[in-house]
This record gives structure tokens, sequence and C-alpha cells, in this order.
């Protein structure tokens, strides 16, 4: 039995024909379809939108989910997420394989079959056309994406700056020279995460219990 929690009043739900590794965390609206595997310290956390696996994905171990309000992580069927990726807020079609290492930020949109190899970033509200590669340790970045070795800053900076990382994640101006966006982000993020406060341990039934560990 994994770690499951209750978070704002959604519990995690766990297809019978799948596995989650009994230390996994599976906190909030989390959606975990027939046939996936969820691997050892892999974390799925419903952050005010909803996290969804379809039928035969394989989170591997220390891999991080998290769905957000304005973009809930969906994944289609036979996704493979490789141990230690992040995804925040992004959907990939089916037959996506994400490998070691990658990042793919909020509002991403990944087409079918595509693969993102070791370390690779697809960055926020950037989309992959179906079959695209994103080779070891590259960037993706834009609507259609571009692709660009990680040497080449300014050239994914010059894509990049249209896509408004604090607006669209933060709802915030880029601040100006000399100043930071972080006490407003902490302070934020800190209101968001604060409410984990509240949370309750489930059973696999979804109803409250005590130690839901092995």
């Amino acid at each position: 039995m994994a770690m499951l929690f209750e978070h704002q009043g959604h519990a995690p739900t766990v297809d019978p024909d799948a596995y989650v590794a009994p230390n996994a965390t599976l906190c909030g609206d989390v959606r975990v379809g027939p046939g996936c595997r969820v691997l050892f310290g892999a974390v799925l956390t419903a952050e005010g939108g909803p996290v969804e696996l379809g039928e035969g994905c394989v989170v591997m171990e220390n891999a991080v989910l998290r769905g957000t309000r304005q973009d809930p992580l969906r994944l289609g069927r036979h996704v493979l997420v490789g141990p230690g990726a992040y995804l925040v807020g992004c959907e990939a079609a089916d037959d996506v394989f994400l490998a070691t290492g990658t990042r793919v930020f909020n509002g991403a949109r990944l087409g079918a079959r595509s693969e993102i190899r070791v370390n690779g970033v697809v960055h926020l509200r950037t989309v992959l056309a179906e079959d695209t590669t994103v080779p070891i340790g590259w960037v993706a970045v834009g609507d259609p994406a571009r692709l660009f070795p990680p040497e080449d800053h300014g050239e994914i900076w010059a894509v990049q700056r249209d896509l408004d990382f604090p607006g669209y994640v933060f709802g915030l101006d880029r601040p100006a020279e000399g100043t930071s966006l972080m006490p407003e982000v902490s302070r934020r993020y800190g209101r968001a995460l604060g409410r984990h406060r509240e949370d309750r341990p489930v059973d696999p039934d979804g109803r409250p219990g005590g130690d839901v560990s092995p």
C-alpha cells in the first residue's frame, strides 16, 4: 500500500490492476489507470488540479508529477517517466518517453511518440509535434517548439521571454532591475503549500485512515 493522502477534499484513486510502491506518495486528486506502475519514492501531487495517468503508464523512482489549478497534469497511454524526472502542469499524448532527469513545465504539450532524452527540458507553454525528439540535455521552447543545445542561452531566452514565466505561473510582472520576485513568490507558495497541513491519510479504498504504510 502506498502513502495516500486526501487534499482539499480529494483522495487518490488507483485502479486495482495498477501497482504503486509502498513508499510512493499520492496526494489529492490523483488518478492512476489500469496497468500503471508507480515506483519507489515517486511523488504525485494534485496542487489544485488533477494528476491523471492513462493505461499502462510507468513512473520510475523519485519522479515528481504535479498538477496545478491552471494546468492539470495528464499522461496518455503507455507513457514512461524516467527516474528523477520532474513534470508540472503538462500533458503528454500516448507513447511518450521521458528519460531520466527530464523537466517538463507548465502548459507544455507533448505530441504522441515524443521522446525527451536524458536531462532534456521542455519549457512552459511549449508544444512538441508528434514524433519529436529532444536530444540529451537540449531545451525545447516555443509553439511550435524550437530545439536548442543548453549553451545557446541567448537564443533560448529570445523565445522564452515572450512565454512570460512569471506572469503565467505566478501572475506577476517581471521585476525591475535590482529587485526580486522571490519575496512575493515565496509568500504565494507558502500560502498554497500551507494547505497541506489539513491533509489526512486515507486507505486504498479512499476511506480516512491512520497509518497507511504496509
